[in-house]
């Protein structure tokens, strides 16, 4: 995990920063669900000759039911039931890793909502491939305090058989918040940058502060399979203006970052996430 330049040189030049766990790991959020894509406002290229919803056999629209009934039951060895053994993802993720992540997700999320929609399907031989749009909702408690979350993913991918093979995640929106009164925020972040590319990074409160302290930071980290359970310690900063305000860099090699801001204000807290794809 690594915390955007500017940031820390902020740290090291005041002195004055915080040092607190992080809300959750590191980001759990695109495998909450393998077969799905949940909608972001953003426009996805669709595969060339891509059918329509209407136009789904009843199979298509059938299997993505089984998968929403099975996910909000946490039935995990029934979701997996979907999953080919040689399944692979864009993270990195195969059929064990994938059921370990879902397990430990579903450990710390006692209530949670999975709605899917279909957003083009094309047959290809024995492949068939699916681009879904699924909203996750779901609390948490820790310690008598309750986390909400709610989570966007968009992926695409080929199903034979009856089985999920492959998967590539397209984009991806989370958001956790605690407390009575968190922070609103709006969260500015391209959703696809060049290699080297500098792009900005604005997490906005949109409530007045008035005379309230607001704390937080913004951080960048590759996407791998590894990242999906590893957690660590964030440093936070005091924000003299409403929200946090930086310029990250992308890196010099292709592939896809979670970009996530967290946002501490008295009456609670707001750690937002979004996926970076970094293309050539």
């Amino acid at each position: 995990m690594t915390l955007f330049a500017i940031v820390q040189r902020q740290f090291f030049q005041n002195g004055s920063c915080v040092q607190t766990r992080p809300i959750l790991p590191t980001p759990l959020f695109s495998v909450l669900l393998g077969l799905v894509i949940w909608g972001t406002g953003t426009a996805i290229s669709q595969p060339v000759n891509a059918e329509t919803p209407e136009t789904a056999p009843a199979n298509v629209t059938n299997l993505l039911t089984q998968i929403d009934d099975a996910a909000n039951r946490q039935d995990v060895e029934a979701v997996m039931g979907f999953y080919s053994s040689n399944f692979t993802n864009s993270d990195g993720l195969n059929h064990q890793t994938l059921k370990q992540v879902l397990k430990d997700f579903w450990n710390k999320y006692s209530r949670l909502n999975y709605r899917t929609q279909l957003q083009s399907w094309q047959q290809n031989g024995g492949v068939l491939t699916t681009t879904t749009v699924t909203e996750i909702t779901g609390t948490k408690t820790i310690n008598n305090r309750e986390f909400t979350l709610t989570s966007t993913l968009t992926s695409q991918q080929q199903i034979e058989d009856g089985k999920i093979v492959q998967q590539e995640i397209l984009a991806e929106k989370n958001k956790l918040t605690l407390g009575n009164q968190p922070p609103t925020v709006v969260f500015n972040v391209p959703q696809e940058v060049k290699i080297g590319q500098e792009y900005a990074v604005d997490a906005i409160v949109q409530e007045p502060l008035n005379e309230e302290i607001l704390i937080g930071t913004a951080i960048t980290e590759p996407v791998t399979a590894k990242a999906y359970t590893q957690e660590g310690l964030l440093q936070l900063e005091f924000l003299p203006s409403g929200g946090i305000f930086k310029v990250g860099q992308a890196p010099n090699t292709s592939g896809d970052n979670w970009v996530s801001a967290i946002l501490m204000r008295q009456g609670g807290v707001t750690l937002v996430t979004q996926r970076l794809r970094v293309v050539k």
